[in-house]
């Protein structure tokens, strides 16, 4: 029941999410035709308000490379304290690296002990951003908030 609860809200806030207006930039899909690979490390705790910061790499498929720091920032009825090692994304309809950094939409829900995992797509305009990961920590509860990458 706890976890179809938290579905459900999941599911509400990414609708209320992607109504969010957040200062993005956008590339424009006739343009974009190259993929980036992200690989991070992410470290945060929770409650009530959310926070998380970590770094990583991104690739290119055109030789495009860059090291990057995250930061995740939010809030709504969370508690925990976790974190991702070796954790990937994949970003889709980009032009080149320069529109993989800003701002990312993100909503999501967590219900895990000691090791759990997640997957989350974000979006920034017409750009998607799929992450996947495992880590150790407790996290429970609904999010809404940012998923920012920046150049470090």
């Amino acid at each position: 029941m706890i976890k179809r609860t938290l579905a459900t809200a999941a599911l509400m806030l990414a609708c209320a999410g992607a109504a969010m207006t957040l200062p993005v930039a956008s590339a424009h899909a006739d343009d974009a035709t190259v993929k980036c690979h992200l690989r991070f490390n992410l470290a945060g705790w929770s409650l009530i308000y959310k926070h998380a910061s970590g770094s990583g790499t991104i690739r290119c498929d055109n030789g495009q490379r860059a090291s990057v720091k995250i930061s995740v920032v939010g809030g709504g009825l969370t508690a925990g304290k976790y974190r991702i090692s070796n954790g990937t994304g994949e970003i889709s309809t980009v032009r080149g690296i320069s529109d993989v950094f800003g701002d990312y939409a993100q909503a999501g829900a967590d219900a895990g002990v000691v090791k759990s995992g997640s997957a989350q797509v974000l979006t920034k305009g017409t750009t998607s951003l799929a992450l996947a990961g495992t880590g150790e920590g407790v996290n429970l509860g609904v999010s809404v908030g940012k998923f920012t990458i920046s150049h470090r």
